[in-house]
């Protein structure tokens, strides 16, 4: 038990940094307001042998907060934005004994693309949310190691925060971006669950931005998740959809959104798949595209 991540801090200040050493805790020495000014916050993680924290979650506006409230998960009140005017950025963690969940081992951050790609090429997984988000500065990312290689095993995609309860509850992660960002729109997030099992994984994904590339993934037997993830935003834009398969042999472990196309060739150099196709095609959101690792 010993080696898992039983409860993570944050500082903002040399006093609370001296109590969280005091206390056992560990820091990580990347500066989350990287780049950005305001202060410097720093993540602390300890591992003393209690129940493992199994899930985290960032939020960037209150709405995506009621269901983690819902869901028993644990708020940080300390904004990962503090002084540098962004998004108010807030880390939530989940202690889990579920089907769904599987002990963190390790905690880290990456603050520019390459060493992401080496990032989840080396097995990490990533939360989808930069903590700099719309602060400026470099985008810094949040990664995580398990107990136990995980596989995707489920996916689904929302566009209200009525059902985010539901889906916590039943051991569901949310990628904590909205794919319509900076379109207008509804908020729209993907959401998956994991496996330990490879036997129970999805092998392929697809994303569909036009009426005959829809009918051509129904034709070859994919499954539809069935949420435009283009919803909302105006006549001219095209309805995206994301598709996936159980069949074949290789297994997919993780997946995550690419906010930066200069960021592609970095993550398929380390064996990632990046589906070319943006989710925002038609509008002028940002561009985004999902990347995942077999």
């Amino acid at each position: 038990m010993a080696d898992y991540i039983t409860d993570v801090a944050v500082s903002m200040y040399g006093s609370q940094e001296r109590d969280l050493k005091r206390w056992g805790y560990t820091k990580i020495s990347v500066d989350l307001n990287k780049g950005a000014g305001g202060k410097d916050i720093f993540l602390w993680y300890r591992k003393d042998g209690s129940e493992p924290i199994t899930r985290l979650q960032l939020t960037y506006k209150d709405s995506m907060s009621q269901g983690l409230i819902n869901t028993s998960y644990k708020k940080i009140n300390r904004d990962l934005n503090s002084g540098a005017g962004g998004s108010d950025v807030f880390l939530w963690f989940y202690r889990g004994s579920g089907e769904y969940d599987t002990p963190i081992v390790d905690i880290d951050f990456t603050t520019n693309s390459a060493d992401d790609a080496q990032k989840f090429g080396n097995g990490w997984e990533r939360l989808a949310c930069d903590v700099n988000r719309t602060a400026g500065g470099r985008d810094v990312y949040m990664w995580l190691r398990r107990a136990q290689q995980t596989y995707i095993c489920d996916l689904t995609a929302t566009d209200s925060y009525s059902s985010d309860y539901g889906l916590f509850d039943a051991g569901y992660i949310r990628l904590d971006e909205d794919t319509n960002r900076g379109a207008g729109g509804r908020d729209i997030f993907i959401w998956y669950r994991q496996t330990t099992d490879p036997k129970r994984a999805l092998t392929d994904l697809q994303v569909s931005i036009s009426g005959s590339e829809y009918e051509q993934y129904r034709l070859q037997d994919y499954n539809l998740v069935d949420q435009d993830l283009n919803e909302g935003t105006g006549s001219d834009s095209r309805s995206v959809y994301l598709w996936y398969k159980r069949q074949g042999s290789e297994p997919i472990k993780a997946i995550l959104l690419l906010l930066e196309k200069g960021a592609v060739s970095f993550y398929q150099r380390n064996g990632a798949s990046v589906i070319k196709k943006d989710l925002n095609a038609g509008n002028k959101g940002m561009n985004e595209y999902i990347c995942y690792k077999q």
